[in-house]
């Protein structure tokens, strides 16, 4: 798809309408979450709660159901049964919910630049028909600063390295002003240097208390970078401090019979990931 279309499909709030934030309320919470297809479960009878600022990983097998659940917080997708909450409000209209996705899910030979793309997150701030103003051109500047990209504002976005490109998208969702963003895999492919640009980005986000959720399959940046972690495999295995979660019997029951070598509290572990896709498909 394009980058209009993937905007367009993930950012779903385009009008100035906001539903009400209750302080007393988590950022993020998630009750009996199901999304069942005719082959079976994407994920099932999901429940937990993310505090502001929180720093979550979502760490599981392909076909674990990340994006799956990434989705369905966004709005993007209805679930079978249970509810997702922001501030206690359902997830349609709130303009704070910024998702990231997969990289390799965009065209990147369509004709924009990073200044371009960065604005398509003041759509939810602007409405559809009206024309950016100074205060839009003020935070897009402000977002590209944010990411290290101000100097590639007019930059045709084909022309980005692959951690350039997961900062242009970070910087979208700061300048849509989101309270919760929702990262699908942004360090995969990278090397480690433009992993560590993500995470330096992220630790500036930590600093304006924006919430993250971030799926990723390294289990040791996840117990190393992170607040919690989440252990998925279409059900919740584990939720936690790093070291309470990743322990053998957990990802075993994650992972299964794919295995490869992982440093755990107890010692060394083989684990490792499936050879199927990311998601059940859609029927």
């Amino acid at each position: 798809m394009t980058v209009i279309e993937e905007f367009q499909k993930t950012s779903h709030h385009f009008s100035k309408q906001r539903p009400t934030h209750d302080a007393g309320e988590p950022i993020l919470r998630v009750e009996n979450l199901s999304l069942k297809y005719p082959n079976g479960y994407a994920i099932e009878d999901l429940t937990f709660e993310v505090g502001k600022g929180e720093r979550l990983a979502v760490v599981g097998p392909n076909g674990a159901g990340k994006s799956t659940l990434f989705k369905i917080i966004a709005g993007v997708l209805n679930p079978t049964s249970g509810k997702v909450d922001i501030y206690g409000q359902s997830p349609g209209g709130h303009i704070c919910i910024a998702y990231v996705s997969q990289r390799n899910q965009v065209d990147w030979n369509f004709p924009v630049t990073v200044a371009d793309v960065v604005m398509m997150g003041r759509i939810g701030q602007l409405g559809l028909f009206r024309n950016p103003g100074s205060r839009d051109k003020k935070a897009v500047r402000k977002a590209l600063q944010v990411v290290g990209l101000e100097k590639l504002a007019n930059r045709q976005i084909n022309q980005l390295s692959g951690g350039q490109q997961q900062r242009m998208f970070i910087a979208r969702s700061l300048a849509q002003e989101a309270e919760l963003m929702l990262m699908d895999e942004p360090t995969s492919g990278l090397d480690v240097s433009s992993q560590e640009e993500i995470f330096n980005v992220l630790d500036r986000l930590r600093e304006e208390e924006v919430t993250v959720l971030l799926s990723l399959h390294d289990l040791k940046t996840a117990a190393e970078k992170f607040d919690r972690v989440m252990l998925l495999n279409i059900r919740l295995l584990g939720l936690g401090k790093p070291k309470e979660v990743l322990k053998p019997d957990n990802l075993v029951a994650a992972y299964h019979g794919h295995l490869h070598r992982v440093e755990t509290e107890d010692g060394l572990l083989a684990v490792g990931d499936s050879c199927c896709d990311d998601e059940f498909p859609a029927p």
